[in-house]
Parts: structure tokens; C-alpha cells; sequence
């Protein structure tokens, strides 16, 4: 169970949930959801270079504006995640089998017996 500061990402993964199955119109999620991966992939890399660009922002607006647009990247990605049939818990699972394992040894892990990538291009 969430702690209750979480209990809005879990009514918005509900949310995104019901859209991703409804698709009622004039809702900007389900126009993501009708673009699939790519447009939805689009504005999660926006959402990102917002983001980068927002941290690097000086004082208390700065800051504010960063946690704006964490918000941003965060919804952009749960509506991915409901496109995709993904629920947040499935994610927060992922995270809870990965605590206390060095996030080096699990990248090694993932790279033995498959595709491997240089370091340069998977950083």
C-alpha cells in the first residue's frame, strides 16, 4: 500500500487507467493514448529536457518550476505506462526488487548473454 502523500499518483494511474480504456473524446490523455508510443514518447522527451532545463534554475521560483515540471514528466509517463497496460505498482514492484543492489551490478546484470551497449551510449 502507498503511504497517503502517494494516494494522488494512485487516483491518477486509475485515472489514466480508465482513459486508456474509455477514450472519451476531448480529453488531451486520450489524444496522447490515439498517438501512441511515438507521440506520447515525443512529449516524455519535452518533458525531460523541461525538466533538466528547470533544475539548473536559481531559488525558490527555480525550484518551484522544477517541481512543475516533474509533475509533468511524471504524468506524461504514467500515461505511457497506461498506454503500454502498465500499472504503477507493476513499476514500484520493479524498484522494491532492485533496493540495495548497485545500480552498476544490476546494468552489468541485464548485459550478460544479451545485447550489450558501450557505456557511451547507454548513459
Amino acid at each position: 500500500m502507498m503511504s497517503p502523500s502517494l494516494d494522488s499518483l494512485t487516483r491518477l494511474m486509475q485515472t489514466l487507467q480508465a482513459r486508456a480504456e474509455q477514450r472519451p473524446a476531448g480529453s488531451y490523455t486520450t489524444k496522447l493514448m490515439e498517438g501512441g508510443a511515438p507521440k506520447i514518447g515525443s512529449k516524455i522527451r519535452e518533458e525531460a529536457e523541461e525538466l533538466i532545463e528547470a533544475a539548473a534554475e536559481p531559488g525558490t521560483e527555480g525550484r518551484e518550476h522544477f517541481i512543475y515540471e516533474a509533475g509533468d514528466l511524471i504524468y506524461h509517463t504514467m500515461v505511457l505506462l497506461a498506454w503500454r497496460g502498465v500499472d504503477l505498482q507493476e513499476v514500484a514492484d520493479e524498484l522494491a526488487r532492485r533496493e540495495g543492489t548497485s545500480g552498476l551490478v544490476e546494468k552489468a546484470g541485464r548485459n550478460v548473454g544479451g545485447d550489450s551497449v558501450s557505456s557511451s551510449e547507454s548513459e
